[in-house]
């Protein structure tokens, strides 16, 4: 347990960071399933499903959520299901 006031504040942001990311990064999952799922049965609107995972990754990315390189690797992989669902 944490006993200076600075450890305290520390504990305190921590906290808030928390569930800051965990919001962020439970929204890019959701959308990253969405996305997947929409391009495996083929649905018209796949490729806006995947536009909208890719804009979430990148938003993750951007906050510090996600690293940019895992970010980019599975946006890397989703593009890639999409082609090869579509060619």
């Amino acid at each position: 347990m944490a006993n200076t006031a600075s450890a305290k504040k520390r504990m305190r942001q921590n906290a808030r960071r928390r569930l800051m990311n965990r919001t962020v990064t439970t929204r890019a999952r959701t959308y990253l399933k969405r996305a997947r799922q929409a391009v495996d049965e083929g649905e018209a609107g796949a490729a806006d499903a995947v536009r909208q995972a890719i804009s979430e990754l990148d938003r993750a990315a951007a906050k510090g959520v996600l690293h940019k390189n895992n970010a980019d690797r599975r946006k890397r992989r989703l593009m890639k299901r999409l082609q090869s669902a579509q060619g």
